[in-house]
Protein backbone atom coordinates (compact mmCIF):
# COMPACT_ATOMS: atom_id res chain seq x y z
CA UNK A 1 0.00 0.00 0.00
CA UNK A 2 1.11 3.57 -1.26
CA UNK A 3 1.65 6.18 1.13
CA UNK A 4 -0.74 8.98 -0.37
CA UNK A 5 0.95 12.09 -0.12
CA UNK A 6 2.16 13.21 -3.51
CA UNK A 7 3.44 16.68 -5.25
CA UNK A 8 1.22 16.95 -8.45
CA UNK A 9 3.03 19.26 -10.78
CA UNK A 10 0.73 21.12 -13.13
CA UNK A 11 2.31 21.55 -16.17
CA UNK A 12 0.15 23.05 -17.76
CA UNK A 13 0.30 25.74 -15.23
CA UNK A 14 4.02 25.75 -15.46
CA UNK A 15 3.65 26.85 -19.74
CA UNK A 16 0.69 29.48 -18.32
CA UNK A 17 3.28 31.38 -16.32
CA UNK A 18 6.11 31.14 -19.28
CA UNK A 19 3.11 33.15 -21.43
CA UNK A 20 2.96 35.75 -18.31
CA UNK A 21 6.66 36.21 -18.56
CA UNK A 22 6.18 36.39 -22.64
CA UNK A 23 3.35 39.28 -22.30
CA UNK A 24 5.45 41.20 -19.38
CA UNK A 25 8.48 41.07 -21.22
CA UNK A 26 8.01 40.40 -25.47
CA UNK A 27 11.34 41.67 -26.50
CA UNK A 28 13.36 39.66 -23.97
CA UNK A 29 14.40 36.56 -24.08
CA UNK A 30 13.63 33.67 -21.44
CA UNK A 31 16.62 31.69 -19.24
CA UNK A 32 14.21 29.64 -16.87
CA UNK A 33 15.73 29.15 -13.51
CA UNK A 34 15.62 25.68 -12.43
CA UNK A 35 17.70 25.89 -9.48
CA UNK A 36 17.06 23.71 -6.71
CA UNK A 37 15.35 20.77 -7.98
CA UNK A 38 13.39 23.43 -10.28
CA UNK A 39 12.46 24.55 -7.01
CA UNK A 40 11.44 21.51 -5.87
CA UNK A 41 9.11 20.78 -9.21
CA UNK A 42 11.81 18.66 -10.59
CA UNK A 43 13.82 19.34 -13.17
CA UNK A 44 13.43 16.89 -15.94
CA UNK A 45 9.41 17.52 -15.51
CA UNK A 46 9.85 21.02 -15.68
CA UNK A 47 12.35 21.46 -18.60
CA UNK A 48 10.33 19.25 -20.71
CA UNK A 49 7.31 21.47 -20.08
CA UNK A 50 8.92 24.96 -21.02
CA UNK A 51 10.06 23.97 -24.52
CA UNK A 52 9.63 27.46 -25.29
CA UNK A 53 12.07 29.04 -22.31
CA UNK A 54 14.74 30.09 -24.84
CA UNK A 55 17.41 28.63 -21.81
CA UNK A 56 17.65 26.80 -18.65
CA UNK A 57 19.38 27.92 -15.12
CA UNK A 58 20.75 25.48 -13.40
CA UNK A 59 23.20 25.10 -9.85
CA UNK A 60 24.94 22.07 -10.02
CA UNK A 61 26.99 20.61 -12.98
CA UNK A 62 25.55 17.60 -12.08
CA UNK A 63 22.43 18.51 -13.05
CA UNK A 64 23.41 20.31 -16.32
CA UNK A 65 24.85 17.06 -17.80
CA UNK A 66 22.07 14.75 -17.01
CA UNK A 67 19.91 17.21 -19.10
CA UNK A 68 22.20 16.91 -21.94
CA UNK A 69 22.12 13.34 -21.12
CA UNK A 70 18.39 13.54 -21.88
CA UNK A 71 18.56 15.27 -24.87
CA UNK A 72 18.47 19.02 -23.85
CA UNK A 73 20.17 20.98 -26.52
CA UNK A 74 19.12 24.56 -25.55
CA UNK A 75 21.76 27.04 -23.68
CA UNK A 76 22.30 25.72 -19.84
CA UNK A 77 23.44 28.50 -17.64
CA UNK A 78 25.39 27.16 -14.76
CA UNK A 79 23.76 30.13 -12.25
CA UNK A 80 26.84 30.27 -9.57
CA UNK A 81 29.43 29.05 -12.46
CA UNK A 82 32.37 26.29 -12.15
CA UNK A 83 33.88 25.65 -8.91
CA UNK A 84 37.12 23.99 -10.03
CA UNK A 85 39.82 23.94 -13.02
CA UNK A 86 38.49 20.57 -13.77
CA UNK A 87 34.88 21.30 -14.59
CA UNK A 88 36.07 23.51 -17.22
CA UNK A 89 36.36 20.60 -20.39
CA UNK A 90 33.50 19.10 -19.31
CA UNK A 91 31.75 22.39 -19.59
CA UNK A 92 33.45 22.87 -22.80
CA UNK A 93 32.41 19.72 -24.18
CA UNK A 94 28.78 19.84 -23.29
CA UNK A 95 28.47 23.54 -24.29
CA UNK A 96 27.62 24.68 -20.80
CA UNK A 97 27.10 28.44 -19.98
CA UNK A 98 29.14 29.41 -16.65
CA UNK A 99 28.76 32.54 -14.57
CA UNK A 100 31.63 34.02 -14.02
CA UNK A 101 31.96 36.18 -10.95
CA UNK A 102 35.25 35.75 -9.16
CA UNK A 103 39.51 36.33 -10.08
CA UNK A 104 39.65 32.75 -9.18
CA UNK A 105 36.74 31.89 -11.87
CA UNK A 106 39.16 33.86 -14.21
CA UNK A 107 42.61 32.33 -13.77
CA UNK A 108 41.19 28.76 -14.12
CA UNK A 109 39.78 29.81 -17.34
CA UNK A 110 43.44 31.81 -18.68
CA UNK A 111 45.47 28.34 -18.30
CA UNK A 112 42.74 26.26 -19.51
CA UNK A 113 42.62 24.29 -22.80
CA UNK A 114 39.25 23.79 -23.93
CA UNK A 115 38.24 21.87 -26.93
CA UNK A 116 35.42 24.52 -27.64
CA UNK A 117 34.61 28.11 -26.92
CA UNK A 118 32.75 28.57 -23.66
CA UNK A 119 29.81 30.93 -24.03
CA UNK A 120 29.91 33.06 -20.53
CA UNK A 121 27.49 35.51 -18.11
CA UNK A 122 30.14 37.64 -16.27
CA UNK A 123 28.09 38.93 -13.42
CA UNK A 124 28.54 42.82 -11.73
CA UNK A 125 28.12 43.44 -8.13
CA UNK A 126 25.67 46.21 -8.64
CA UNK A 127 25.10 46.27 -4.81
CA UNK A 128 23.78 43.53 -3.58
CA UNK A 129 27.21 42.27 -2.58
CA UNK A 130 27.15 38.44 -2.81
CA UNK A 131 28.40 37.74 -6.07
CA UNK A 132 30.21 39.56 -8.52
CA UNK A 133 33.21 41.84 -10.08
CA UNK A 134 32.93 45.09 -7.91
CA UNK A 135 32.48 48.23 -10.15
CA UNK A 136 35.93 49.34 -11.65
CA UNK A 137 37.67 45.55 -12.17
CA UNK A 138 34.26 44.77 -13.99
CA UNK A 139 34.68 46.59 -17.23
CA UNK A 140 38.28 44.91 -17.47
CA UNK A 141 37.35 41.58 -16.87
CA UNK A 142 34.60 41.83 -19.59
CA UNK A 143 37.74 43.54 -21.72
CA UNK A 144 39.94 40.41 -20.90
CA UNK A 145 37.53 37.94 -21.53
CA UNK A 146 36.06 39.26 -25.03
CA UNK A 147 39.76 39.19 -26.55
CA UNK A 148 40.80 35.18 -25.11
CA UNK A 149 40.54 32.50 -27.32
CA UNK A 150 38.86 30.17 -25.09
CA UNK A 151 35.94 32.47 -24.56
CA UNK A 152 32.83 32.98 -27.36
CA UNK A 153 29.97 35.26 -26.77
CA UNK A 154 29.56 37.01 -23.32
CA UNK A 155 26.94 38.35 -21.61
CA UNK A 156 26.26 40.90 -19.16
CA UNK A 157 24.33 40.11 -15.73
CA UNK A 158 24.03 41.75 -12.33
CA UNK A 159 21.30 40.53 -9.50
CA UNK A 160 19.07 42.51 -7.61
CA UNK A 161 18.77 42.49 -4.29
CA UNK A 162 15.42 44.85 -2.99
CA UNK A 163 13.40 44.62 -6.58
CA UNK A 164 10.31 42.98 -4.97
CA UNK A 165 10.97 46.03 -2.01
CA UNK A 166 10.28 49.37 -1.73
CA UNK A 167 13.86 50.36 -2.13
CA UNK A 168 13.54 48.89 -6.05
CA UNK A 169 16.48 48.91 -8.43
CA UNK A 170 17.27 52.27 -9.31
CA UNK A 171 20.47 52.43 -7.38
CA UNK A 172 21.35 49.18 -8.73
CA UNK A 173 20.31 49.76 -11.68
CA UNK A 174 22.45 53.12 -12.14
CA UNK A 175 25.53 51.05 -10.82
CA UNK A 176 24.78 48.65 -13.78
CA UNK A 177 24.49 51.02 -16.69
CA UNK A 178 27.64 53.72 -15.68
CA UNK A 179 29.59 50.23 -15.08
CA UNK A 180 28.66 49.21 -18.55
CA UNK A 181 28.64 52.58 -20.79
CA UNK A 182 29.64 51.70 -24.28
CA UNK A 183 29.72 48.05 -24.20
CA UNK A 184 27.91 46.87 -27.11
CA UNK A 185 27.30 43.01 -25.67
CA UNK A 186 23.43 40.77 -24.79
CA UNK A 187 22.61 41.98 -20.86
CA UNK A 188 20.45 40.25 -18.75
CA UNK A 189 19.13 41.79 -14.81
CA UNK A 190 15.75 40.85 -14.37
CA UNK A 191 14.87 38.23 -11.79
CA UNK A 192 10.86 37.51 -11.52
CA UNK A 193 10.42 40.44 -9.47
CA UNK A 194 12.24 42.70 -11.74
CA UNK A 195 10.30 41.32 -13.92
CA UNK A 196 7.25 42.04 -12.70
CA UNK A 197 7.81 45.43 -11.39
CA UNK A 198 10.65 47.26 -13.22
CA UNK A 199 9.79 47.08 -17.52
CA UNK A 200 12.89 49.49 -17.77
CA UNK A 201 14.89 46.18 -16.48
CA UNK A 202 13.71 43.36 -18.91
CA UNK A 203 17.06 44.03 -21.35
CA UNK A 204 18.12 41.27 -23.36
CA UNK A 205 17.11 38.35 -21.11
CA UNK A 206 15.00 37.50 -18.54
CA UNK A 207 15.27 35.04 -15.38
CA UNK A 208 11.89 33.91 -14.11
CA UNK A 209 12.14 31.80 -11.42
CA UNK A 210 9.86 31.97 -8.45
CA UNK A 211 7.17 33.09 -11.09
CA UNK A 212 7.14 30.17 -12.99
CA UNK A 213 6.30 28.38 -10.16
CA UNK A 214 3.40 30.45 -9.07
CA UNK A 215 4.40 31.84 -5.98
CA UNK A 216 4.72 35.22 -4.86
CA UNK A 217 7.76 37.47 -5.26
CA UNK A 218 6.98 40.69 -3.77
CA UNK A 219 4.17 42.20 -2.31
CA UNK A 220 1.34 41.11 -4.45
CA UNK A 221 0.14 37.61 -4.45
CA UNK A 222 0.77 35.43 -7.33
CA UNK A 223 -3.29 35.10 -8.91
CA UNK A 224 -3.64 38.97 -9.00
CA UNK A 225 -0.17 38.89 -11.14
CA UNK A 226 -1.73 36.32 -13.19
CA UNK A 227 0.11 33.15 -12.39
CA UNK A 228 -1.53 29.95 -11.55
CA UNK A 229 0.27 27.72 -8.77
CA UNK A 230 1.92 24.54 -10.32
CA UNK A 231 3.04 22.43 -7.13
CA UNK A 232 -0.28 20.93 -5.19
CA UNK A 233 1.01 18.85 -2.12
CA UNK A 234 -1.75 16.41 -1.02
CA UNK A 235 -2.54 13.80 1.24
CA UNK A 236 -5.08 12.18 3.34
CA UNK A 237 -6.39 11.89 6.45
CA UNK A 238 -5.08 8.27 8.23
CA UNK A 239 -6.41 8.22 11.29
CA UNK A 240 -9.22 10.33 13.35
CA UNK A 241 -8.90 10.65 17.30
CA UNK A 242 -11.95 12.01 19.53
CA UNK A 243 -9.79 13.95 22.18
CA UNK A 244 -11.93 15.09 25.25
CA UNK A 245 -11.72 18.15 27.19
CA UNK A 246 -8.36 18.37 29.28
CA UNK A 247 -6.66 15.58 26.56
CA UNK A 248 -3.29 16.84 24.61
CA UNK A 249 -2.46 16.61 20.81
CA UNK A 250 0.90 15.92 19.61
CA UNK A 251 4.35 16.03 20.67
CA UNK A 252 4.91 18.20 23.98
CA UNK A 253 1.38 18.54 24.62
CA UNK A 254 1.06 22.31 23.58
CA UNK A 255 -2.61 21.94 23.05
CA UNK A 256 -4.58 20.72 25.35
CA UNK A 257 -8.53 20.55 24.46
CA UNK A 258 -11.22 23.01 25.74
CA UNK A 259 -14.13 20.89 24.33
CA UNK A 260 -14.60 17.47 22.64
CA UNK A 261 -12.62 17.10 19.47
CA UNK A 262 -12.19 15.81 16.60
CA UNK A 263 -8.59 15.71 15.34
CA UNK A 264 -7.41 14.44 12.02
CA UNK A 265 -4.38 12.84 11.71
CA UNK A 266 -2.83 13.76 7.82
CA UNK A 267 0.34 11.51 6.44
CA UNK A 268 2.80 14.24 6.09
CA UNK A 269 5.46 15.75 8.45
CA UNK A 270 9.03 17.94 8.54
CA UNK A 271 10.63 14.79 7.12
CA UNK A 272 8.52 15.44 3.85
CA UNK A 273 9.40 19.09 3.87
CA UNK A 274 6.74 20.33 5.85
CA UNK A 275 7.51 23.05 8.20
CA UNK A 276 7.89 21.65 11.49
CA UNK A 277 7.73 25.29 12.94
CA UNK A 278 4.40 26.01 11.35
CA UNK A 279 2.14 26.78 14.34
CA UNK A 280 -1.54 25.73 15.41
CA UNK A 281 -3.54 27.96 12.98
CA UNK A 282 -1.94 27.38 10.03
CA UNK A 283 -4.32 26.45 7.18
CA UNK A 284 -4.65 23.01 5.70
CA UNK A 285 -7.88 21.98 3.34
CA UNK A 286 -9.69 18.74 4.30
CA UNK A 287 -11.84 17.97 1.69
CA UNK A 288 -11.93 20.86 0.29
CA UNK A 289 -12.98 22.97 3.54
CA UNK A 290 -10.98 25.04 5.36
CA UNK A 291 -9.46 23.43 8.59
CA UNK A 292 -6.26 23.76 10.92
CA UNK A 293 -3.15 22.78 12.28
CA UNK A 294 -3.38 21.64 15.68
CA UNK A 295 -0.18 20.91 17.91
CA UNK A 296 3.17 20.08 17.02
CA UNK A 297 4.62 19.23 13.32
CA UNK A 298 5.58 15.41 13.80
CA UNK A 299 8.20 13.38 11.55
CA UNK A 300 6.07 11.75 9.03
CA UNK A 301 2.73 13.43 10.18
CA UNK A 302 0.26 16.17 11.72
CA UNK A 303 -2.62 17.40 13.04
CA UNK A 304 -5.51 19.23 12.08
CA UNK A 305 -8.71 20.45 13.92
CA UNK A 306 -11.69 18.85 11.97
CA UNK A 307 -14.41 20.72 13.95
CA UNK A 308 -15.18 22.49 10.73
CA UNK A 309 -15.50 19.18 8.47
CA UNK A 310 -18.08 17.11 10.65
CA UNK A 311 -18.01 14.45 7.67
CA UNK A 312 -14.34 14.66 7.19
CA UNK A 313 -12.80 10.61 7.99
CA UNK A 314 -9.85 8.33 6.77
CA UNK A 315 -8.78 8.37 3.09
CA UNK A 316 -10.19 12.03 3.24
CA UNK A 317 -7.97 14.34 0.65
CA UNK A 318 -6.23 17.01 2.55
CA UNK A 319 -4.48 19.81 0.29
CA UNK A 320 -1.50 21.25 2.52
CA UNK A 321 -1.29 23.80 -0.39
CA UNK A 322 -1.75 23.99 -3.92
CA UNK A 323 -4.37 25.36 -6.11
CA UNK A 324 -6.99 25.92 -3.45
CA UNK A 325 -4.49 27.26 -0.93
CA UNK A 326 -1.76 29.19 -2.19
CA UNK A 327 1.53 27.86 -1.17
CA UNK A 328 2.05 31.73 0.15
CA UNK A 329 -0.44 31.73 2.70
CA UNK A 330 0.83 28.40 4.10
CA UNK A 331 4.30 30.18 4.49
CA UNK A 332 3.25 33.35 5.83
CA UNK A 333 1.39 31.65 8.50
CA UNK A 334 4.49 29.69 9.35
CA UNK A 335 6.87 32.56 9.32
CA UNK A 336 8.77 31.93 5.96
CA UNK A 337 8.46 32.33 2.22
CA UNK A 338 7.04 30.38 -0.81
CA UNK A 339 10.45 29.75 -1.88
CA UNK A 340 11.29 27.25 1.46
CA UNK A 341 8.37 25.66 1.07
CA UNK A 342 8.45 24.30 -2.19
CA UNK A 343 12.07 23.98 -2.08
CA UNK A 344 12.00 21.88 1.36
CA UNK A 345 9.73 19.25 -0.02
CA UNK A 346 12.00 16.37 0.14
CA UNK A 347 12.73 13.51 -2.51
CA UNK A 348 10.50 10.81 -0.71
CA UNK A 349 7.38 12.83 -1.73
CA UNK A 350 6.43 11.43 -5.36
CA UNK A 351 6.15 14.32 -7.84
CA UNK A 352 2.98 13.51 -10.36
CA UNK A 353 3.04 15.47 -13.52
CA UNK A 354 -0.07 16.08 -15.00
Amino acid sequence: MYRPLFARIDTAALQHNLRQVRALAPASKVLAVLKADAYGHGVQTVASALQEADALGVLELEQALALRAAGERRPIVLMEGYFTADELPLLAEHQLTPVIHSTQQLAWLQQAWLPLRLDVWVKLNSGMNRLGFPPGPYREVVQQLSRWPQVGRVTLMSHFATADETDGVAAQLVTFLMETEGMQLPVSLANSAAILAHPDTHADWVRPGIMLYGARSGAASAASQGLRPVMSLLSRLIAVQHVEPGGSIGYGATVVAEYPMRIGVVACGYADGYPRHAPTGTPVLVGGRRCQLVGRVSMDMLTVDLSGCPDADVGTEVELWGTQLPVDEVAVAAGTLGYELLTAVSARVPRCPV
